[in-house]
């Protein structure tokens, strides 16, 4: 039987992919994907369920409302959007967010 001890040479799986994304830019791509993932989380699911579309692009979050009154109250609270969803990708991934 061989022995599976990890050499000085070998890498966790985790460290490797974030080496991989990183080389071919992806992992700015992730941190979207798992902000926009964890949207109900972040903003609670009466906002989640309002929100018909959102994508990220160019630092802008763009956030389509099935609601008026829910998308007036929250571009007054764009700060707060724009610091948590910064906070929860570990690094500015937005600097504003568009309302439609």
């Amino acid at each position: 039987m061989s022995d599976l001890k990890r050499t000085s040479n070998e890498a966790p799986i985790k460290e490797v992919l974030d080496r991989w994304l990183k080389a071919y830019g992806y992992e700015g791509k992730m941190k979207e994907m798992d902000v926009l993932e964890a949207w109900p989380e972040m903003m609670g699911t009466a906002v989640a369920n309002r929100t018909s579309e959102i994508y990220i692009k160019n630092k802008k979050l763009f956030l389509k409302m099935d609601s008026s009154v829910m998308r007036e109250e929250l571009s007054h609270g764009k700060e707060v959007i724009i610091q948590r969803v910064n906070e929860k990708a570990g690094t500015e991934i937005i600097n504003d967010i568009w309302f439609g």
